[in-house]
């Protein structure tokens, strides 16, 4: 059988996750915590496990959870959306960006998106019949160059899938980029698919530049985010997409015939979880900068080099003054060898565009990342 996806493999963060597990190496490579969420949210799932809620729910999620996200929507961003008509829960983040692709473009369209990229974008706009336009950031700072992407787009250009905070790099765009981006998108008439899965993973003051900050930009985009980040619960694989009405329809179009529906209990659970502690996302950057600022702290007198992340749970480390082995092979070696897991850069990139450079995931217990950096630090 001829495939659609000709040069699509087992995705990066598969194949070293069982790379750690075969070698019972320290996983630092997906990004997923290594502890359990809240134990009054685990209750509240419980509690609907045994009461009763475990058939379908509505299409577009139980109103509950819909009106939850939509509060927090206009507390932190100022954005009034309405829950049953703009609001839909999806079976992760990740269902999410492929359904508001699958909604917005068609065979020939062209898609830009910024390298490193999240892998799974790039599939989604080839299903479709579509032209991913891979456009590097800036190597200094891993923001957009705006000039280049003035001149990629063309006639053929339909949307821009943008990430921040960033995916790998941990970087997060400042309002000048949501402007420059909001200018763009409104000059062309183009739809933004926004990845806003980290929004509650700031660090240092920093604020979430979201989509929807910005009216006009967010009357023509689509806006992913994570509850599995937010709440410590990936597995669980609950996102959301925020979009206008008139977008919102066309995504559940395609949503219903993907997954229709997510997890009863969870979306519940999860629902009273946001209405009775507001304070867990405004909470989180605390909470993982943290994590991250033990994480440098510990790595201080290693050989690496790194900027620290601006947002996200993933920190980069340049490895330069140690090797200048290719960083898919020395990151499948230390896995084996060492007994650290990480993420190789390049493979972010279109062309495998290489960088001495590891991402690591600090989302762990903190004797997981001491274990870790005591590792590290021998290199």
């Amino acid at each position: 059988m001829e495939s659609k996806l000709p040069d699509v493999g087992t995705t990066i963060f598969t194949v070293m996750s069982g790379l750690a597990n075969e070698c019972g190496a320290i996983n630092l490579s997906q990004g997923f915590p290594d502890f359990d969420p809240p134990s009054e949210l685990l209750d509240r799932v419980q509690h609907y496990l045994r009461s009763g809620h475990n058939q379908y729910p509505p299409m577009m999620g139980v109103p509950s959870l819909r009106e939850a996200i939509a509060g927090k929507v206009e507390e932190i961003y100022g954005c009034r959306v309405d829950a049953e008509t703009e609001v839909t829960v999806t079976s992760g983040a990740t269902e999410a960006l492929f359904c508001a692709i699958a909604a917005t473009v068609r065979s020939g369209d062209e898609v830009i998106v910024f390298d490193p990229a999240y892998d799974s974008y790039e599939p989604a706009i080839t299903l479709q019949g579509g032209i991913t336009r891979h456009l590097p950031l800036r190597s200094e700072d891993y923001l957009p160059d705006w000039q280049m992407v003035e001149e990629a787009i063309s006639a053929n250009t339909r949307a821009i899938v943008v990430n921040t905070p960033h995916n790998p790099t941990g970087t997060a765009w400042p309002e000048a980029d949501l402007e420059r981006l909001q200018s763009l998108v409104l000059e062309h008439g183009l739809y933004l698919v926004a990845d806003e899965v980290y929004e509650h993973i700031l660090f240092d003051g920093r604020r979430h530049e979201s989509a929807c900050r910005y009216p006009d930009l967010f009357s023509r985009s689509f806006v992913v985010s994570s509850l599995g980040k937010t709440y410590h619960c990936t597995g669980w694989k609950i996102g959301y997409c925020v979009a206008p009405a008139e977008l919102s329809q066309e995504f559940r179009r395609v949503h219903q015939y993907v997954t229709f529906t997510s997890h009863t209990p969870t979306q519940l659970g999860l629902a009273d979880f946001m209405a009775s502690h507001p304070e867990h996302h405004l909470e989180l950057g605390s909470f993982y900068q943290r994590k991250r600022d033990l994480f440098i702290e510990l790595l201080e007198e290693s050989r690496f080099s790194m900027v620290p992340s601006a947002g996200t749970y993933f920190q980069l480390l340049d490895y330069s003054a140690i090797t200048d082995e290719a960083d898919t092979s020395l990151a499948r070696r230390w896995t084996r060898e060492v007994g650290v897991a990480s993420i190789p850069l390049s493979v972010f990139y279109e062309l495998g565009r290489q960088q001495p450079v590891l991402r690591f995931c600090f989302a762990k217990d903190d004797a997981t990342l001491r274990r870790a950096a005591e590792v590290l630090c021998q290199l």
